[in-house]
This record gives structure tokens, C-alpha cells and sequence, in this order.
């Protein structure tokens, strides 16, 4: 078996790259039903509980991937995170209107299909009773007709004391279009090898997955690279011509997954390609969903996936989001998603099941796994090389300005690590700052006011949490933004060392090990928590100014947890030693008047420059638009 293509030249397809003969993203004549999803029954990892794909709730079953015992008296549902069929999204979005699931049973028992509305209350479909089958094949259909506003479709496996029955083979297949489209997997790495490879080999792992995937493209971008390993090789071979191996700059996310687009638009004009992070615990089932939802939409769409977190595996990050543009504050939960949700447990006000029965739309997805098609590219251009953060939310902004939606598909899930024990005090705090000014001034009205209220009120929180160096980082986004569409020239490479520089003026940007904290004794540092909310913030933050601006303190110093690491807690202290939110080390925050008064002078005289440039710098944004996003632009970018 061949090895992986190099990828160099920038416009001629290399003939030995790709999955047919001439090396190009060809359409594919459909063979028999189009698989939307497979009924699996365990995850790919044993950190993943089985009650993801298919809960035992009566009797016992012994649940292996693709197969399931399910033992006499017993009651196997599907109706789970993985095991749902989403088939008010198909409705909403697809040409499809009928959905058939296919399975192969070998005993006794009771098949049944069911379906909820978007209040969750069940209701059944069609019921199969299986009588001494040996591996027969067992059909059952559903319409897809009433499910606008939520509600999916699901399979439930039961058995009576003297039945026994194994499943396995699940398909939900639905009528396939005349031909499908190519498909390609991106994923942009840098310095995390050992991670990428897990992620190929997942891949690899799994045949049926792999098989709906044209090219594997690896936008490898580190000093570390992903074939300096000896795994790569074996990876490698066993991906053959599918996967192409691509070293370039590193210029951040932004320009790694933008790769992907720019080598599959060599080759068609209409291909899906999958955005994937390198260090997600891999679903590859993820791959037929959302490659088969986008082989069916009415209209081209951004095809999102869904983030589950890693450190909490049951635990769903969002159902769909949106950028609060004129607040810089993306991430914002669209009402009647999920949101940190527990899938495995129930709502605590109406105790129901966490699932999501109300169909919700999404203003953008991340790019931990999110599918493009081509089409889009043609009609609105390439990502801005804006180096990572906000280079999502810009491009499905501006994809629905154009007039294409972005869909964030239940049950296509990846596991990655937690936002919440990433720390916000760090360098690429930068980026989402700079970035969320560029991308509201090419999405909203850009009240300059209004924005420049919104900052100031973070550069107040900053002083007052004693993050010097985080209050400097935002001066740094907002010069930056006023500096104009030239900041992007180089795609974000001067920008990386630049801000660690900035930020390392400033002692409290270090992380210590809780142990040894430098010129601090263990014993001197008592834990102080925080107090309740205040229930008056304003009037609470004018007195926490006064005390400041008079250099007063009622802690000379003190231990602080990250939950209690709040400006109304930490304005108290002269010291203080904050727990990181990465749990792994601890910051040392220290008062410093002559600091913060300069960073205060900076801010107003910058904040005014902002109110009075602002709108501009947008106007100088828009303009700027047209090349930033072109394609000879990252061919630039990318040396070629």
C-alpha cells in the first residue's frame, strides 16, 4: 500500500494523491441505501460509558460496539445520546422524508421504533416481533413528517422471560441522491503528534468510516512534527493515497484548516470537507453523520458537530451557540439547547431527560469538528487568517449573511478537553479580543461606544483581579484592531511572540507549583474564600475603586480557589495566590499602584482613540475583505 502525498505543488493534483486513478475528488455512484448513522452500542474508548449509545433499563445485556446481547425479560433503548436518530433536523434541512432502520437479529424478541416530539413525550412507530431468527435481516421505516419543532426517532429492544436476542448491524439508511460527494477529513496540528496519530489511527480503526472519506489531509504546522514518529509510518500505510501529509508555517488554526478547503477546491467544485481538531478523543461515526447530512440538504450548510467534554465524558458542552457580536462574547447558549448537560442524567427544575427534543438553530459551530462544503467557499471565499479564535464564528457569520445556515447535528459528537479548565488569563486571550473587534465590525452595526463601555468594564475587572498583564493583552488586541487589515498580513506570525513578550513583563502571567510558590511560605498562605455574590455590584465596585486608587487592602495576603477568583474577592488583597483553572498551578497576584495607574492611563487615552477611529478601521476591514479571504491570498500565506 502506498504511503501518504506530499502535498507542494499549489495547483497541480498530485496523480498518486488521491482515491482513483488521475488523483482527483471525484462523485461517487451511490451502491444501495445511504447510511446516516450506525446503531452502535459501546464508544471508542473505555473513559466512555456504553449508556451514551444504549441504556439497559430493564433486565441485562452485554453491549460490545457494533452488537448487543440482550438476555431474557430485558430492555435495551436506544434513545441516547448516540442512539437517536435527529429526525427533526433531517426534516428541517434535508430533501428526506422517509428513514429506514436496518439491523441483523439472530433469537426472540420485540423490535419497536419510537419517536418523541419536542416536549419529549414518546410515542410508538412500528413494532417488529422476531421469532428464532438466525442473523435474518429486519427492516423497519418511519416518516419523517412530523418532527418541525424536535423530536427523534429511536429503536427500543425487548425480550419476555423465556426470549433471547442479539442485534447487531444497526443502520439507519435513508434514500441516497443520485451521486454523492467527495469528502475529506482536515486536521491541523501543531506540536501535538502523539495526539494527531491517535486521532489517524481512530481512522484507520474503523473501515466503514474510512470508506466515506476521499483524502485525510494533516496540516502539520509544529517544529514537532507528526512524521518524526515511528506510529506515523504504520498510520500511514494503512490510510494509503488517502491521506496527505502537509507541512506549512505555523499561522495558527485558522490557516491549518483552511488548507483543507484550499487543496480539496483543486480538485471539485462541490466537495465536504470536515474540519477536525487533532486532539479530540475521536467518534469516527461522526464522519458518516455529518457527511451524509450534508449529502442530503436542500441547500448547501455548514454541517456542525457537537462537543462533548473529555474530563466529563457524559457531559455535553453546547447543543448550538451564538456570538453576542455587539458584547465581543461568543459561546452564548441558544435558548432550548443543552448546555453543560449531563446525557446520562435529568434536568434538575423539570427532571426529564437531558435531551434535546427542541429543535434549535446555531449561529456558528466550532471547529472541533464541523463539515464546509465547497459551494460556501465559492460564494463567500476562504476563512480570514485571523491565527485561531473567532475564525469560526467569523466565517459562519458570513456564511449566513450569504444566505447559508449552519446546522449543529445532535448525537455527531468528538470529546474534547474542557473549556472551563483552560485558564482565560494566557496569550491567546489576545486573539479572542483582537479578533472578536474584527469580527463585529464586519457582522454588526459596531457601536464604537458601546464597545468601548463593554472594554472598559473588562480592563476594571482586570485591575481589579490584580492581572496586569491580562489588562496589558487587551490594550495590545485594541491597537491592533485600530492598526487595520495590515495586522492580518502575515497571517498572525508576528503577532505570537509579541504578546508572550508583552505578557512576560508581568510576574502574575506565571504559573508556580502550588508547593512551591517563589518568596511565599506554605504556612503564610491561608485559603480565603469568598463571600456571597453581591447583591449590589455597582455600589460594591465603586468601593473596591476607592480602595484601590488609596492603596488600601483587608487581605495582606492569602490562598484564593479558581471558583472564588472573582474582582469583588480578589480587590481585597494585597496578595494573592490563585488557583489556575487548569488545576495544575497556582498564580501570584500582587498589588501594584504604579502599574495599574499606568495601565488605567493607557486604557482611557485608547479607548477614546477607539471611540473616535473605530468605525474606520471597519470601514478599512470591509474593504480589505475581498483579498483577505482570497484564494490567491493563502496561497501567499502558504508560501507556494
Amino acid at each position: 500500500m502506498s504511503g501518504p502525498a506530499r502535498v507542494q505543488s499549489p495547483d497541480a493534483p498530485d496523480a498518486s494523491s488521491g482515491p482513483t486513478s488521475n488523483g482527483k475528488l471525484v462523485d461517487h455512484v451511490p451502491v444501495g441505501r445511504l447510511v446516516t448513522q450506525r446503531g452502535l452500542f459501546a464508544g471508542p474508548s473505555p473513559i466512555v460509558t456504553e449508556d451514551l449509545y444504549a441504556e439497559v433499563v430493564q433486565g441485562a445485556a452485554q453491549r460490545r460496539r457494533d452488537r448487543v446481547v440482550v438476555e431474557p425479560g430485558s430492555l435495551v433503548s436506544m434513545n441516547t445520546y448516540f442512539g437517536r436518530f435527529p429526525a427533526s433536523y433531517w426534516q428541517r434541512w434535508t430533501v428526506v422524508r422517509e428513514v429506514t432502520a436496518e439491523l441483523v437479529v439472530t433469537g426472540s424478541g420485540k423490535l419497536s421504533v419510537l419517536a418523541s416530539d419536542s416536549e419529549g413525550v414518546s410515542r410508538t412507530i412500528a413494532v417488529e416481533q422476531v421469532t428464532d431468527a438466525e442473523a435474518r435481516s429486519v427492516s423497519i421505516s418511519a416518516k419523517i413528517d412530523r418532527f418541525n419543532d424536535g423530536g427523534a426517532l429511536w429503536l427500543d429492544l425487548r425480550t419476555d422471560v423465556h426470549e433471547g436476542m442479539t442485534v447487531e448491524s444497526v443502520r439507519w439508511t435513508v434514500q441516497p441522491p443520485e451521486r454523492l460527494r467527495p469528502a475529506a477529513v482536515v486536521i491541523c496540528t501543531c506540536n501535538r503528534a502523539d495526539d494527531c496519530i491517535a486521532t489517524l489511527t481512530a481512522l484507520a480503526d474503523d473501515p466503514e468510516a474510512l470508506a466515506g472519506l476521499d483524502a485525510i489531509y494533516v496540516a502539520d504546522q509544529g517544529s514537532d512534527t507528526v512524521d518524526s514518529r515511528p506510529k506515523f509510518a504504520e498510520v500511514s500505510a494503512r490510510l494509503g493515497a488517502k491521506l496527505r501529509y502537509i507541512q506549512q508555517p505555523n499561522l495558527g488554526g485558522a490557516a491549518g484548516f483552511t488548507r483543507g478547503l484550499y487543496e480539496a477546491a483543486k480538485e471539485s467544485d462541490h466537495a465536504n470537507v470536515l474540519f477536525m481538531d487533532d486532539d479530540v478523543l475521536l467518534e469516527p461515526d461522526i464522519a458518516i453523520r455529518l457527511n451524509s447530512f450534508a449529502n442530503r440538504t436542500a441547500e448547501p450548510a455548514i454541517v456542525g458537530g457537537q462537543m462533548l467534554n473529555l474530563l466529563h465524558p457524559t457531559q455535553l458542552h453546547v447543543g448550538a451557540e451564538w456570538a453576542d457580536l455587539e458584547n465581543l462574547a461568543p459561546g452564548q447558549v441558544t435558548k432550548g439547547a443543552l448546555h453543560a448537560a449531563d446525557l446520562t442524567g435529568v434536568d434538575e427544575e423539570t427532571g426529564k431527560p437531558n435531551r434535546q427534543e427542541v429543535r434549535v438553530d446555531a449561529g456558528y459551530n466550532g471547529w472541533w469538528s464541523c463539515l464546509i462544503p465547497t459551494e460556501i467557499v465559492q460564494a463567500i471565499g476562504y476563512p480570514l487568517p485571523l491565527f485561531f479564535q473567532w475564525d469560526d464564528a467569523e466565517y459562519g457569520y458570513r456564511a449566513k449573511a450569504a444566505g447559508f445556515a449552519t446546522v449543529t447535528l445532535p448525537g455527531a459528537g468528538v470529546w474534547h478537553a474542557d473549556f472551563g479548565w483552560k485558564d482565560w488569563d494566557d496569550w491567546h486571550r489576545y486573539f479572542n479580543l483582537r479578533n472578536s473587534m474584527i469580527t463585529a465590525a464586519l457582522h454588526s452595526r459596531f457601536d464604537t461606544k458601546h464597545i468601548a463601555r463593554v472594554l472598559t468594564a473588562q480592563m476594571t475587572r482586570y485591575l481589579l483581579s490584580l492581572q496586569y498583564g491580562l489588562a496589558a493583552t487587551l490594550l495590545k488586541a485594541v491597537e491592533d484592531y485600530l492598526a487595520g487589515p495590515e495586522m492580518l498580513h502575515d497571517g498572525g506570525a508576528a503577532a505570537v511572540p509579541a504578546i508572550r513578550a508583552l505578557r512576560a513583563q508581568y510576574p502574575e502571567t506565571v504559573r508556580h507549583p502550588a508547593s512551591e510558590v517563589p518568596g511565599l511560605r506554605s504556612g503564610e498562605l491561608q485559603l480565603i474564600p469568598a463571600g456571597d455574590t453581591p447583591s449590589l455590584k455597582r455600589a460594591v465596585l465603586i468601593k473596591r475603586l476607592a480602595y484601590r486608587l488609596l492603596g488600601r487592602h483587608v487581605h495582606a495576603r492569602g490562598a484564593v480557589s479558581a471558583e472564588d477568583a472573582t474582582w469583588w474577592h480578589l480587590s481585597l488583597f494585597d496578595t494573592a495566590v490563585v488557583t489556575d483553572a487548569s488545576q495544575e498551578g497556582v498564580r501570584i497576584r500582587k498589588y501594584d499602584r504604579e502599574t495599574m495607574f499606568r495601565l488605567g492611563k493607557e486604557a482611557v487615552t485608547l479607548f477614546r482613540r477607539f471611540i473616535a477611529e473605530g468605525n474606520a478601521v471597519q470601514d478599512q476591514y470591509k474593504q480589505a475583505m475581498p483579498e483577505l479571504t482570497s484564494r490567491e491570498n493563502w496561497k501567499r500565506l502558504y508560501q507556494l
